[in-house]
């Protein structure tokens, strides 16, 4: 059965995982019926003064969170939000971000997850690539008023029906506005056609190795099923306090700060924007005992002033992935704060694949990626033959935490799967006789810089729109922080000049996602190009290897 345009299918029932696979990974205990609408709900009767989330525009404790996710569902049902229809959420991780997700699960909407230092051009895909219908998000985002991102939104052609703009974080009964409206509502739970554990409640957007971003299907049971791998690996309980340094929209900050404190119902302490000095003080006013980050963050937290002087003895555990684990650095963090590191690998698509625990050792932990999940069904392909026997090859999953592929984009679903059914990645990896996998390289054209995964192809699209650009290539440039930045190299038309300057005020002006701008600008006579006549990255890589070692000698 297909998705429609609107998002809908016939009758009352939006599932979008097979049956059968249901059926079965429910008679294994990896799936159930709960929805975190229910669990909030659960949580906000039996500890409703116990802290949800901390952030610092204040508290909002299971009460408040269960409220304000209630009012954020009686407004939408109120302006006309359908069962079905898809709510695009446009909000840095707070409280306010986490209680609309939950209400527009309840209100039976489907959410559009958009990062908050998305910019103009990537928001106007989303909301046009999956329909949406209206735009939830703050009076102000990221210091502009947000009536003057939607005057551009709108003058470039974009339409949505709403606009709704809510706040939680101290008042859980404050006002909703929807199209300049104030949305009051009355009190008490919000009843309508809520999504269900196998529903699609979530669209989110990965880089791929081309082009714009791809829309990536969740539903919630692959969540809970995370949860319940965390749990073992982490000795994860209700008397923890987390940490969640990614924001929410993205696959590792779902689990790490939407799904697995609220099931525990422990709280959360979350941030606008990430601040290594601010998370260094939180930890220690809070007495925190899970941090969960990106192996950039971390890094940048050991060398803030501020390292040696905050108590962080309260840290029992460290998840971190979204790239390669640097050993000494995570051994030093281990030996300066007294917690463990652990990671899981996976993608936003095939949630995880392995994952370490508190029983391995430091090398295990922190050279490895893991020993590979029974159920994930881990095999090794290359191209689409399965040479697991050999321990060597792209590592490929089916199991209970896999998504269900991309929105209605049958190229990109076709790249994602083998002909068999398994869901491919980009990485090399080898994989020894005690199951643990090793990540040893990668095939497809991404920059990992901060563990965000950024397409190569995307930053040449952006580049090769400024005047003076005849040809561009990009390339990951190493850096002891950020693991890699995005570098260009470009060819210019004849006459043209260019500077790094002038590349990001083009930028600027096109509206381009701060993520993927270039760090770092190389003109050169002439791109190296393929027999094919296609950009020799190789080539490039290497001379790029040749330019930063003449600047360090």
């Amino acid at each position: 059965m297909t998705i429609d345009a609107r998002g809908e299918r016939p009758g009352p029932f939006r599932s979008i995982v097979d049956a059968d696979r249901a059926s079965e990974y429910r008679r294994a205990g990896w799936w159930g019926d709960d929805t975190l609408g229910q669990t909030v709900r659960r949580w906000a009767a039996a500890r409703p003064d116990a802290d949800a989330f901390v952030s610092g525009h204040g508290r909002l404790d299971y009460a408040g969170y269960d409220a304000g996710a209630d009012r954020t569902a009686r407004a939408l049902v109120e302006i006309g939000i359908r069962p079905g229809e898809r709510v695009a959420v446009w909000i840095p991780d707070s409280g306010t971000v986490h209680a609309v997700m939950v209400g527009a699960e309840r209100a039976g909407a489907t959410v559009v997850g958009i990062g908050a230092r998305s910019g103009l051009r990537d928001l106007d895909h989303l909301l046009e690539r999956t329909c949406a219908t209206a735009l939830v998000t703050l009076a102000e985002h990221r210091g502009e008023p947000v009536a003057e991102v939607v005057d551009q939104l709108r003058a470039g052609g974009r339409s949505f029906q709403h606009l709704v703009v809510p706040y939680f974080e101290v008042d859980a009964g404050g006002d909703i506005t929807a199209d300049g409206v104030a949305l009051r509502g009355a009190d008490g739970p919000a009843d309508g056609d809520a999504i269900g554990a196998d529903d699609l409640f979530l669209i989110n957007s990965t880089s791929g190795t081309t082009g714009r971003p791809k829309c990536v299907m969740h539903f919630q049971n692959r969540w809970f099923y995370f949860h319940q791998k965390a749990v073992e690996n982490g000795a994860l309980t209700t008397n923890d306090i987390f940490v969640g340094a990614v924001p929410a929209p993205f696959g590792f900050g779902l689990w790490t700060s939407h799904f697995t404190p609220a099931i525990l119902g422990a709280p959360t302490i979350v941030f606008d924007r990430f601040d290594a000095g601010e998370t260094l003080e939180s930890i220690e006013r809070e007495r925190v005992t899970v941090l969960s980050c990106v192996s950039t963050q971390f890094i940048m937290m050991m060398n803030h002033e501020r390292f040696e002087h905050v108590d962080l003895s309260s840290l029992r555990v460290m998840f971190t992935g979204g790239e390669a684990i640097p050993y000494e650095k995570a051994l030093e963090f281990e030996r300066r704060t007294g917690c463990t590191v652990l990671q899981f690998f996976g993608s936003n698509e095939t949630g995880l694949l392995s994952g370490t625990d508190l029983d391995d050792t430091p090398e295990r932990r922190l050279r490895t990626a893991g020993r590979i999940v029974p159920e994930m069904d881990v095999r090794l392909y290359e191209g689409d033959a399965d040479v697991t026997a050999s321990g060597r090859g792209q590592p490929a999953c089916r199991g209970p935490a896999t998504t269900t592929g991309y929105l209605d984009d049958e190229e990109a679903n076709d790249e994602l799967f083998s002909s068999d059914g398994w869901m491919i990645m980009g990485d090399v990896c080898t994989l020894d006789d005690e199951g643990y996998l090793t990540v040893v390289g990668r095939t497809s054209d991404i920059i990992i810089r901060g563990g965000k995964n950024i397409s190569a192809g995307e930053v040449e699209d952006e580049v090769a729109t400024h005047p003076a650009v005849a040809m561009v290539g990009a390339v990951a440039a190493p850096d002891e922080v950020f693991g890699e930045r995005v570098c260009v190299f470009v060819e210019l038309r004849r006459g043209a000049t260019l500077t790094f300057d002038d590349l990001v005020e083009h930028l600027d002006g096109r509206g381009t996602t701060r993520e993927i701008r270039p760090e770092l600008l190389f003109v050169v006579d002439e791109i190296p190009r393929s027999v094919g006549g296609k950009v020799a990255k190789a080539a490039l890589r290497a001379e790029l290897r040749r330019r930063l070692l003449a600047e360090r000698t």
